[in-house]
């Protein structure tokens, strides 16, 4: 099956796009990006993985992580995911950050982004769509050039060896 995979970069908005398509029901998909045992199986660039800390996936809520090195190094910082709207199997917004381990601000040159994640289901696939809004231009444009695209695409090659399992069990 050949999936859409669509990754755009809005500097008038400063807003990455994606939409992705998954050879997988709503369900699936749906936890596959809400539930931290399931997150932590795919998320990372291998050999790297991410590691939950703390998840409360509810409006008010947050999911506290990290990307544990090869060497299982101890993380020095830590990404903070907090859940701003929930619409259950639909989408779900966030405003996202770096921090310490405790979730408090960390100073990366970064300040915050909003992120809006929506969830289509459709005939044997889902279709995942996201708008990343960065705080400013110079901020997106650093993201992009981190590689943010490299990263994003490998965790979502991860995310449809997974989802190709998790199918097979059903």
């Amino acid at each position: 099956m050949n999936l859409l995979f669509d990754f755009t970069v809005d500097k008038e908005t400063a807003t990455i796009h994606v939409t992705r398509e998954f050879a997988a029901d709503i369900d699936l998909v749906w936890d596959a990006f809400t539930k931290a045992e399931i997150l932590d199986q795919w998320m990372g660039p291998k050999p790297y993985r991410v590691q939950t800390k703390e998840m409360d996936f509810r409006e008010g809520g947050r999911w506290l992580y990290t990307m544990i090195s090869p060497e299982n190094e101890k993380p020095t910082r830590y990404s903070l995911a907090e859940f701003i709207k929930i619409d259950p199997k639909t989408l779900f917004t966030t405003k996202n950050s770096f921090s310490d381990e405790n979730g408090n601000p960390f100073n990366s040159g970064f300040s915050y982004s909003i992120t809006t994640n929506s969830f289509i289901p459709g005939d044997g696939k889902t279709t995942f769509k996201m708008a990343k809004k960065m705080s400013s231009l110079a901020e997106l444009e650093q993201f992009v050039a981190m590689g943010y695209k490299e990263g994003f695409s490998v965790g979502m090659r991860n995310l449809d060896e997974l989802l190709l399992t998790l199918v097979a069990r059903k």
